[in-house]
C-alpha cells in the first residue's frame, strides 16, 4: 500500500470489509456501486495529486476544502454527496485535549474519501469494528457512527473540566490566591477553544440531520439526532463551565481586593495613630530655646506618659467610629 493511504477497505454490506491493497483496486473500487472507504495522510506529499486524478472530475471545490490549511466543522451538499469536517478531541499522550483534530471526508452512496493530519482515535474505533464485523453497513451507517464516536469521545474530557471547575471554586472559597489566577485563565482557555469547534459542530450534525441525502436512511437520521443532543448538551455544558469560571475569576479579583483593601486600612490606621505623635516629637526635637521640660529631668518621662495617652485615647475614639 502506498503510503499516503492510511486505510482502505471494500465493505461487504454485513458490518465487515475487505482491506484493499492495490492502489488501482482501490481506484476502481471507488467506482463500483458497492460501498468502499479510503482515508488519507493529509501530510503526505501524494495525497493531493491522488485526490486531484481520483475525485476532482466531481467538483474541484472538494479537493480545495479537503485539503484546506484550516477548516472548521461543516456540511456541504453537492449534489448526491456530500463534504463533511468534523473534530474530535485529541487524546494522544501528553496532549492538549482542547488542540482538536481535524476529519474532512467526501461521501456519497458508494464511497467514502476521508483525510486527517493527525491520528484521531474515532477513525481506530471504526477500523477496529469493521475488522471484528460489526462496522457500518452503509454510507449512512458510517458517518452516524463517526459522529458518534467523535462525540463519546468529547464527554471524558468535559467531565474533566466540570471536575476542575468544582475544585477551584472549592479552594476560592476555602483561600483565595493570586497564584490560581493562571489556573482559572487555562481552564477559561480550555473552554473557549472546545466551545469554538463543538459549537460549528452542532450546527454541521443538525444540517445532516435535516438533509435529503438518499443514502441516509431514517434510521441513519436517528442515531444523528441522538448525536445532536449530546453535542447540544456539551455546548450548554461549555456555556455554563464558562458562566462558572467567569464568577470564580470575580470572586477571586473580589477577594484578592478585600485583601489588599484591608492591609491598606490597616495602615492607614497606624498612619493616624503615630502622625500626631510624630507631630509631637518633631516639634519638640527642633533643638530652638522655650521648649517646655528642657530643663526638668522628668520631663522625657512625663512626655511619654502622654504620647500613652494620647495613643489611648485615639484608640479609644476609632473603637467608637468602629474604624477596628
Amino acid at each position: 500500500m502506498n503510503e499516503h493511504i492510511l486505510i482502505s477497505y471494500d465493505f461487504d454490506g454485513k458490518g465487515g470489509g475487505k482491506e484493499v491493497l492495490d492502489t488501482d483496486v482501490i481506484s476502481q473500487k471507488l467506482r463500483d456501486d458497492k460501498l468502499a472507504w479510503i482515508h488519507l495522510d493529509l501530510n503526505h506529499p501524494d495525497t493531493q495529486p491522488w485526490l486531484e486524478k481520483e475525485i476532482a472530475y466531481l467538483d474541484p471545490f472538494i479537493v480545495d476544502s479537503l485539503t484546506a490549511e484550516e477548516t472548521r466543522p461543516r456540511i456541504t451538499e453537492i449534489d448526491e454527496g456530500a463534504l463533511v469536517i468534523l473534530r474530535g478531541v485529541n487524546l494522544h499522550e501528553n496532549a492538549d485535549p482542547t488542540d482538536m483534530i481535524s476529519i474532512r471526508l467526501w461521501i456519497d452512496a458508494h464511497r467514502i474519501i476521508s483525510v486527517q493530519k493527525r491520528q484521531l482515535k474515532a477513525v481506530q474505533d471504526i477500523q477496529e469494528k469493521i475488522k471484528h464485523g460489526k462496522g457500518p453497513k452503509s454510507a449512512g451507517q458510517f458517518i452516524s457512527l463517526l459522529i458518534a464516536r467523535l462525540s463519546e469521545r468529547m464527554e471524558p474530557i468535559l467531565i474533566d473540566l466540570d471536575e476542575q471547575v468544582d475544585n477551584l471554586e472549592e479552594v476560592i472559597m476555602e483561600k483565595a490566591d493570586k497564584s490560581l489566577r493562571e489556573t482559572v485563565v487555562n481552564i477559561r482557555k480550555q473552554i473557549i477553544m472546545l466551545r469554538r469547534y463543538i459549537s460549528p459542530q452542532r450546527d454541521a450534525i443538525l444540517q445532516l440531520r435535516g438533509s435529503d441525502l438518499g443514502w441516509l436512511s431514517n434510521e441513519d437520521k436517528r442515531r444523528v439526532q441522538e448525536s445532536y443532543n449530546h453535542v447540544t448538551r456539551f455546548v450548554e455544558d461549555l456555556d455554563a463551565l464558562r458562566e462558572r469560571a467567569q464568577v470564580i475569576k470575580d470572586e477571586l479579583i473580589n477577594s484578592l481586593s478585600d485583601k489588599l483593601n484591608k492591609n491598606m486600612y490597616t495602615l492607614s490606621v497606624i498612619a493616624a495613630i503615630f502622625m500626631p505623635l510624630g507631630f509631637l516629637t518633631g516639634l519638640l526635637g527642633i533643638n530652638v530655646g522655650g521648649i517646655p521640660g528642657g530643663g526638668d529631668e522628668n520631663a522625657f518621662w512625663l512626655f511619654s506618659g502622654l504620647l500613652i495617652l494620647i495613643v489611648s485615647i485615639q484608640i479609644y475614639i476609632f473603637k467608637k467610629l468602629k474604624w477596628f
